[in-house]
């Protein structure tokens, strides 16, 4: 097969600065108006990018939508999504995709690896579509924060693929903790487990599979010749590729105190953990962030970490090991996953009763996004919500990545003091990619 750059350029206004300030002042070209108003009893015409794995789980999700296109670098990944939804027409390159159907497309699904979300997710949302995004929703700090500003100045309806977000246990930790049955917190550890990361050097280069189209797969990153290291899973812990496993969980996990303690952006942030490879994440990682007060909430610290081992504060301060999240209050402690909950000390909430339901059950999540995009409420996990967290997941790779504590300005989206963290801030794309 070729492996010709793909330089086929959609027209499109080009984006002053990676900063909030270009954020700001992005406009919609006229010919791109925002999507046709959808009546409530009207199907979605939807496209799909990314259509294996998680994508291919979205696809039966919104099978009783019009799914008009589907588009996939991978025919091997893609399976039998081709000839489930024939009516579909095939892509490989999204590009092509929109030039040949904008005006057949009202909604658009990203599940493509995570270098290549802010290029489909920008086009999408520069052309007025609706859009279900994978988390994380990009690969940089600055990509995140342009889709949350396109998405709110074009009053798009978005939702980011935080499934958990809708699980009874998770509402029911979100209550107690803001019923302040705990009291005060000033404090939460959250965590993966687990020692993935740091995958083999790839040994052997062959030939692209057949069913492969390798250039557009790279799309924006470097080029590198093919290794069946790289995909159809293991991009997750190339840096270049992935974000490692704090991309793949933590929007998943930190979503529970962000939601509990109504966290926004952090201003200081600290990362550590084994040595920095420059190109594979880490077995393990532990970062801090710090939250101001805000109106009659207290300064929050939170720590992320992956590791196989307990947090050493945990271990020193002997807090429970049980669960993801542990939420220390003044009065108590609240530790849970996305199924279990537990107040300690037990003795002392031995007969605690929970408070009242107050968060109502979710349609579904994917229906969330559907009932949204036909004008209703938006979205639980709306960009609105899922930017800043999807920004702070990304600034713990950073601060690991960098290996120093620093003052994150917000605003300007600098790292103070830091000059290394521009690469990582503000990517480069290859020729052909540049946007």
């Amino acid at each position: 097969m070729s492996t010709k750059k793909a330089t086929h350029k959609m027209p499109r206004r080009r984006m002053l600065q990676f900063s909030a300030a270009a954020a700001a002042t992005i406009a919609m070209p006229a010919k791109w108006a925002a999507s046709k108003s959808i009546s409530p009893n009207e199907k979605l015409n939807i496209a799909f990018m990314g259509i294996g794995g998680q994508g291919r789980s979205n696809l039966n999700a919104l099978k009783n939508q019009n799914i008009v296109a589907l588009c996939d670098v991978d025919d091997d990944r893609a399976g039998d999504a081709y000839e489930t939804f024939p009516k579909a027409k095939k892509f490989y390159d999204y590009r092509r995709m929109f030039d040949e159907m904008d005006s057949q497309i009202d909604a658009c699904v990203v599940s493509t690896p995570d270098h290549t979300h802010f290029h489909l997710a920008s086009t999408a949302l520069k052309m007025g579509k609706h859009l279900y995004c994978e988390k994380p929703m990009a690969h940089a700090v600055s990509e995140v924060r342009i889709l949350t500003e396109l998405a709110r100045q074009n009053k798009l309806a978005t939702q980011l693929g935080v499934q958990r977000h809708t699980l009874d246990n998770v509402h029911r930790v979100i209550e107690i903790v803001q019923s302040g049955a705990i009291g005060e917190v000033r404090e939460v550890f959250s965590h993966m487990g687990g020692n993935r990361g740091m995958p083999d050097m790839p040994t052997a280069f062959p030939p692209v599979p057949d069913d492969l189209k390798w250039d557009l797969w790279l799309g924006p990153a470097k080029e590198r010749p093919y290794s069946p290291a790289y995909c159809p899973y293991n991009w997750r812990f190339w840096w270049d590729f992935g974000t490692g496993e704090t991309g793949n969980w933590g929007c998943h996990i930190l979503d529970i105190p962000y939601w509990a303690l109504n966290l926004d952006i952090p201003v200081k942030v600290s990362g550590w953990g084994p040595p920095v490879d420059p190109q594979r994440s880490p077995k393990s990682l532990f970062s801090k962030f710090d939250f101001p007060a805000r109106g009659n909430r207290p300064p929050v610290t939170l720590h992320w970490y992956h590791s196989d081992k307990p947090h050493p504060l945990v271990q020193e301060r002997k807090l429970p090991t049980f669960g993801n999240t542990l939420f220390v209050g003044a009065k108590g402690v609240l530790a849970c996953d996305f199924s279990k909950r537990k107040l300690y000390p037990e003795d002392q909430f031995a007969d605690f009763n929970e408070p009242a339901k107050s968060i109502p059950d979710s349609p579904g999540f994917h229906n969330e996004w559907i009932q949204a995009c036909k004008g209703g409420q938006p979205a639980t996990c709306n960009f609105d919500y899922s930017g800043p967290l999807t920004e702070t997941v990304l600034l713990a790779n950073l601060a690991y990545r960098i290996n120093k504590e620093f003052e994150w300005n917000a605003k300007t989206m600098h790292a103070v003091g830091c000059p290394e963290a521009e690469p990582h801030l503000r990517p480069e794309y290859r020729e052909g990619w540049k946007i």
